[in-house]
């Protein structure tokens, strides 16, 4: 129950933020974060692959992928309004026949969804009360190459995801971010066959990409 509380109060959080998340990247572009993971992902090699998204937002970063040579793209997101945003933004740049998108927790709709080569969890980690559900799930939809950001153990990570929790609680919300830990990250991703191909850092977030070894 608590996890449903949870999704549903992410949903609306998110879904208030969707307008706002497009018009900043118009303006912006991606973060630092984001171009690392990039970076790395094009060394691995993403042409003609297939992209599962997860927590996929307005599509920026898969539609992107799709631009520089990647073959199709799930989107999976929980809030209404990200997808809303994801397919008319597709639509507009001719990605619509590449695209596919899915509403609701993706550790629910893992089932429904077609495998990958390549899974993205950009910033979705923290978000999500069972890390460990999530990342084996998601796992064993990826053929070849696993990536995420997810939040740095540092102690001022540490407050700001306290102040944020603190924030949530006075808005009367359910959601909360979280502070999983790297290490038990990392060994959930190893022990499933996958060998660390990139690990990048900024202020705050850890950026990994993951290959699955062959055989």
């Amino acid at each position: 129950m608590r996890c449903c509380t949870h999704a549903a109060s992410a949903s609306r959080l998110f879904s208030f933020f969707a307008r706002s998340y497009r018009r900043r990247f118009r303006k912006k572009g991606f973060e630092k974060s984001q171009r690392l993971l990039i970076e790395g992902l094009m060394q691995q090699g993403i042409d003609g692959r297939s992209i599962l998204e997860i927590g996929c937002g307005v599509g920026h970063l898969h539609q992107s992928l799709l631009e520089q040579g990647a073959a199709r793209a799930v989107g999976v997101d929980l809030a209404p309004a990200m997808i809303a945003e994801a397919k008319d933004w597709a639509s507009q740049r001719g990605l619509s026949e590449r695209t596919d998108y899915h509403t609701g927790d993706f550790t629910q709709l893992a089932d429904e969804l077609p495998d990958s080569d390549i899974t993205l969890l950009d910033k979705v980690v923290c978000c999500d009360p069972d890390a460990d559900r999530l990342v084996h799930t998601s796992l064993q939809k990826t053929g070849v190459l696993y990536a995420l950001i997810y939040p740095r153990k540092r102690w001022y990570i540490k407050t700001g995801i306290f102040a944020a929790a603190l924030l949530m609680r006075l808005l009367r919300s359910a959601f909360r971010p979280y502070l999983h830990d790297p290490e038990q990250i990392e060994r959930w991703i190893c022990a499933q066959g996958f060998d660390k191909t990139w690990d990048r850092y900024t202020a705050v977030w850890h950026v990994q990409v993951y290959r699955k070894q062959e055989g």
